[in-house]
């Protein structure tokens, strides 16, 4: 029997490194916001039950109208206001879980800046997530990697074959990511940089990897928002 699905779509960022006044959630690919395409796969997947989708301060009342109510999605749930760093966002939606005691659900965690996930990686990582507990979409680096010291000389090159770079969907069973984000929120977690990570620190329950698609980008530069506007061109022809 398929397990309720709930994704958390984050869309609280500042967007700094973009350059812009606009956060970069919803700059626009393609005559369309960024966040636009992520909630998009989400809201027609077959898979996803709910959405719950996570904004900036002030931002709820202009994402209703500009995001929810102009483009008909059906599955927003709540909008929740996010918090100064993205593990406080998360914790806001996952709180809202919580408290409705969804104990057995399965928990999407998607950046909102990444706007190709598709309906292949959701099921590939739903399937895994129900299996082992924990689990985030990735793809295998493609380029050598140096690890540098304070003064960008390399002291080591990792083996390209065990390194993976990660995306988002980061999916997990409900009760593992709600007690890791709980036992975190109670510690020092300052250097926590994805849901993975929590997991792994805060339960001990491994996370595994997931195909993803060099497609699943994050659009945090100027650069990529021009590889963005490439693949929108792109799948807009294929929808037609």
């Amino acid at each position: 029997m398929k397990k309720k699905c709930i994704a958390i779509i984050l869309a609280a960022g500042q967007g700094t490194r973009m350059g812009t006044k606009t956060r970069k959630q919803y700059l626009k690919i393609a005559g369309k916001p960024i966040l636009y395409y992520a909630v998009e796969v989400f809201d027609k997947s077959e898979l996803i039950d709910e959405i719950i989708l996570v904004t900036g301060a002030g931002e709820i009342e202009y994402v209703r109208e500009t995001i929810v109510q102009e483009y008909g999605f059906e599955k927003i749930s709540r909008i929740v206001e996010g918090g100064k760093e993205r593990y406080d966002s998360v914790w806001n939606a996952l709180k809202t879980i919580e408290q409705s005691e969804e104990d057995d659900a399965i928990v999407f965690i998607h950046d909102g800046a990444r706007p190709f996930p598709d309906e292949q990686i959701l099921e590939r990582t739903y399937e895994e997530a129900v299996k082992k507990g924990a689990c985030v979409a990735g793809m295998p680096v493609k380029d050598t990697i140096k690890i540098v010291d304070k003064n960008r000389a390399a002291t080591e090159t990792p083996d390209r074959r065990t390194l993976w770079i990660v995306q988002t969907p980061q999916v997990f069973q409900s009760r593992l990511i709600i007690e890791a984000y709980r036992k975190m929120m109670r510690s020092p977690h300052e250097n926590v940089t994805d849901d993975a990570m929590a997991v792994e620190r805060m339960t001990g329950n491994p996370v595994f990897l997931v195909e993803g698609s060099y497609e699943n980008i994050k659009v945090t530069t100027p650069e990529d928002l021009k590889i963005a506007e490439i693949f929108a061109a792109s799948r807009n022809k294929i929808s037609r």
